[in-house]
């Protein structure tokens, strides 16, 4: 069609721009210790763990309790 060669155009235009402009917009991050690596992972499994078992508590079904006798059963 006629003017999608000049959306591509711009599209990869653009993106060029952002590419040039990431570098200086991402802040510089400190060298991370192993130690803070550990603790991350650790507390990412343990998020991932409690999310499983919330899943899990969801999707299993409550048990009803038993019907109890009304007044009219205990005359």
């Amino acid at each position: 069609m006629y003017g999608d060669d000049i959306h591509l155009r711009l599209h990869r235009i653009r993106a060029e721009r952002l590419r040039h402009e990431a570098p200086r917009a991402r802040p510089a991050r400190p060298a991370s210790s192993p130690h803070a690596a550990r603790r991350a992972r650790r507390l990412r499994s343990r998020l991932g763990w409690t999310l499983v078992e919330v899943g899990l508590r969801l999707a299993t079904p409550r048990p009803r309790p038993a019907p109890r006798p009304g007044l009219a059963a205990r005359l």
